[in-house]
């Protein structure tokens, strides 16, 4: 591996816990050169919901670059866009009764961000953006400037502000009524802070952590936003798709945002492709005046509008993911139990271990890859184990994984005893 040392820059993550080079993967497997497999319980930190090289998928985009069709084309007419465009009206939002535009705003969940964000703040002549404690938004400045996490934000070299910080669900742990600090903050005229353009919000909270907004707290939010005139922008990156059981998280607690931030597995293989979509009174754009050269990756469109077709057209896949949640949950329960100092939470296809002792977090994860699993830390302070395991992974998989994680934290407690 010295070439990544000789060559790649000190700000390489990932590969630092898991020191190996990894060649070929399928489904929910990942093997490296030296043919050792790993399960994957990260799946590209919520990109491939669907696994490596879904079979479908893989056709698909084949047969498209065979065909010598088109791979890049900035925001110009394409099949290939004419088609997603299509699918993902027909089969995602005229079923959920979603009347929404769609713009390509760049590659990355962060373009979706700074796209959203930008609008708003155009639709309504307002600076301000609302945001939670321990958010993640992004790596952009814009994005960046909505991040809870201190590390990430000092790297951004210059102040970021034109932001509020509010608490987000639980977080002050049952001492105020929810969202009571910021009703008054917007309601008294003393408080100092100016009324927002919008509030960005996820509905769980991956990397702050695995936290699970309350439906009806949602709710409360969005009920608050309306009777203020702020505009309510929900960052689906990581938890969309899928991830919690529906397609977008935010549709267990009823609500209907109006700014919407896609990526990730929106592609389906983890080609690069990000969606912002928002109501269409908000479409004020002038053409050009939000752009870029990968707005638009055309091989993505096939992917995604393969696997729309695939996975929901109906509700089977959804309820699968519901079924396969309901077992790593009690797994990690078990799991739990075993030990002092030891929690759990999540939604969906997204769990955490919360380790009291932060330091145990990592080293779990650490002998989790030593044993054949990946698994990443995320919270604060990396007190989480976080799983995110593609959504068909097969049921005996699952378990071999979460077995995999249980002996990784009997052997780590049993070390630091």
């Amino acid at each position: 591996m010295s070439v990544f040392e000789e060559v790649e820059s000190q700000v390489r993550s990932y590969c630092r816990g898991w020191p190996t080079v990894f060649t070929r993967a399928t489904q929910s497997t990942v093997v490296d050169e030296s043919g050792k497999s790993y399960i994957d319980f990260f799946a590209g930190a919520g990109a491939l919901n669907y696994g490596h090289n879904h079979p479908v998928l893989k056709a698909a985009l084949l047969e498209y670059l065979t065909g010598d069709n088109i791979v890049h084309a900035l925001d110009m007419h394409t099949a290939a866009k004419s088609r997603f465009l299509s699918r993902f009206r027909d089969v995602v939002l005229k079923p959920r009764g979603l009347d929404y535009k769609v713009q390509f705003p760049g590659p990355a969940g962060t373009n979706a961000v700074e796209a959203a964000i930008k609008l708003a703040r155009k639709v309504t002549g307002r600076e301000l953006i609302a945001r939670f404690t321990n958010a993640f938004h992004g790596m952009t400045l814009g994005a960046l400037a909505l991040t809870g996490n201190a590390m990430k934000r000092e790297g951004a070299g210059v102040p970021l502000g034109h932001t509020m910080t509010l608490p987000y669900d639980r977080y002050l742990d049952g001492q105020m009524p929810d969202l009571l600090w910021m009703r008054r903050l917007l309601e008294d005229s003393g408080s100092g802070v100016a009324q927002p353009a919008a509030v960005i919000v996820e509905t769980v909270q991956g990397e702050g952590g695995v936290n699970v907004a309350r439906p009806e707290w949602l709710r409360a939010l969005a009920q608050l936003c309306r009777e203020n005139d702020i505009l309510l922008i929900v960052d689906d990156v990581q938890m969309g798709c899928g991830r919690t059981g529906p397609f977008f998280s935010f549709e267990a607690a009823g609500i209907t945002p109006d700014i919407v931030c896609l990526s990730k597995s929106l592609s389906g293989y983890g080609l690069p492709f990000a969606l912002t979509l928002f109501r269409p009174d908000l479409d004020v754009w002038e053409p050009g005046e939000h752009n870029g050269t990968f707005r638009g990756y055309n091989p993505a469109f096939v992917t995604a509008a393969t696997a729309l077709d695939e996975f929901w057209t109906d509700s089977a896949f959804a309820e699968a993911t519901c079924a396969k949640s309901h077992l790593v949950a009690a797994r990690l329960a078990e799991t739990a139990d075993e030990h002092d100092g030891v929690s759990t939470r999540g939604s969906g296809l997204a769990r955490g271990l919360v380790f009291d002792d932060t330091r145990l977090a990592s080293a779990v994860c650490a002998e989790a890859f030593e044993r054949g699993l990946l698994v990443e830390t995320a919270g604060p302070e990396d007190e989480v184990v976080k799983l995110l395991p593609p959504l068909n992974t097969p049921d005996e998989q699952l378990a071999d994984g979460l077995s995999v994680l249980a002996d990784s934290v009997r052997a780590v407690m049993k070390e630091m005893a």
